[in-house]
Formats: structure tokens, C-alpha cells, sequence
């Protein structure tokens, strides 16, 4: 799977991509990150992105010339199943669009900054418009690294058990993460539940899938 990123600030990015999981994931070739840096494609000798917005208001926003060259010129190289803008009012993000996007060959995700960008990006250049919740941060790139972890962890591969993945949170409609625990069994007169140390498979798992459902009925 190969991903590009889109971004006023791609350094942000380099540090959560550098370890971990999804470094792993790279290095094992299957994933592959690209950033690109806008300003790049900017306009004049100052490489200017961004611009003042038509009918007044306070802040900058993202001009449409420097988007199109940098997507026309990936669009020349391969074909992208997803071009995705991360904007606090897109669709809520999920382990569903996760699913979804880790299907994908070729994405591209698209970081907003300042004010917003030019709505003509959005209206034609754009085929997803995701959010990781209902708040504004300074731009998209923190939200564009969770969309990326979300979907990594679902290639193939990439998991060292992936039976882990499939009792994950989410995994399965409707239910959530029992609680879990480990050793030691006592720790300052806490103890780890009789049940989930006998031995008993089936009643332990009865056991979880009862604390997963009480836990879904507390939550909501």
C-alpha cells in the first residue's frame, strides 16, 4: 500500500512514522509513506500557498494552484483510489473507513492548515473528507497520523499475532474491550478476578463477552 501526504509541515509527520509499528510496516515493505511538502508548489520566489479570503473574515486560507500541481503531478504517475482532506467537519473517522482504506493500493491524504483551503479543492479534487472528531487543531497532519496507524495495523503482516487484531476494540459491531489484566495476581490488596486465572476457557470467555456488553451499556 503506498500513502501520500499533503502537508504545509510535513516534519510534523517524520517522528510518528519513524518508529514503532508502522516503521516495522515500511521496512517490511508493506506500506509505503511519501511526504510532500506544499510549499514546493507554491507561488513566486516566496513559494506563497495561502491568501487572504474573498468576502472578508479573519485568517489565511489555502490557495488552489499549489494543491493541483502537486495532485495533478502524482496523478500523472499513478492512479489513487482515495484523495482524502482531513477537516474537523468531515465524516467522523472509524474502524470502518479503517477497513475501508487499508483496501486501498494507493491514497492520498490531504492536511488542512490556517483558516481552511479553497472549496474548489474540496468540490474536485477530493473524494473523502474525514475528521477524527468534532474539535479544530492547528492543521491535519496529528489527524492524517492517526488515519495512517488505524490502517497499518490492518495490513496484512504487520501485526506480529494477528489475532490481537481481531478482539480490538471496534473489531466486532457493537462491542467493546473487556477489562483487561495481568500480572501480578495481588498488588496492594488488588487482585486480578478468580475467574480469568482457573483455567476454565469458557467461562472465561462468557466472562469477557459479559464486562464487553456491560461496558458498552455504561458507555452509551
Amino acid at each position: 500500500m503506498r500513502i501520500d501526504i499533503v502537508s504545509v509541515i510535513p516534519e510534523i509527520l517524520k517522528s510518528p512514522f519513524s518508529n514503532s509499528m508502522i516503521q516495522r510496516a515500511i521496512n517490511k515493505k508493506i506500506l509505503e509513506i511519501y511526504l510532500h511538502d506544499l510549499r514546493k508548489y507554491g507561488l513566486g520566489k516566496r513559494k506563497k500557498v495561502d491568501d487572504y479570503p474573498y468576502g472578508g473574515g479573519s485568517g489565511m486560507v489555502i490557495r488552489i494552484e499549489p494543491v493541483y500541481r502537486c495532485f495533478h503531478k502524482l496523478f500523472s504517475e499513478r492512479d489513487y483510489d482515495e484523495k482524502i482532506f482531513m477537516t474537523p467537519d468531515g465524516n467522523i473517522f472509524s474502524q470502518k473507513y479503517a477497513y475501508e482504506f487499508s483496501c486501498k493500493k494507493n491514497i492520498i491524504i490531504l492536511c488542512g492548515r490556517y483558516k481552511g483551503i479553497d472549496q474548489r479543492i474540496r468540490d474536485h479534487l477530493i473524494s473523502k473528507e474525514i475528521s477524527i472528531g468534532p474539535y479544530v487543531l492547528s492543521g491535519g497532519e496529528l489527524a492524517a497520523a492517526v488515519v495512517v496507524e488505524a490502517v497499518t495495523r490492518l495490513l496484512p503482516g504487520v501485526l506480529n499475532n494477528p489475532d490481537s487484531m481481531i478482539t480490538d476494540s471496534f473489531q466486532i459491531k457493537s462491542i467493546n474491550s473487556p477489562p483487561l489484566y495481568t500480572r501480578p495476581i495481588l498488588y496492594k490488596g488488588l487482585s486480578v478476578p478468580k475467574i480469568l486465572v482457573s483455567g476454565h476457557h469458557k467461562k472465561i470467555k462468557n466472562w469477557f463477552y459479559e464486562k464487553s456488553i456491560l461496558k458498552k451499556k455504561i458507555d452509551s
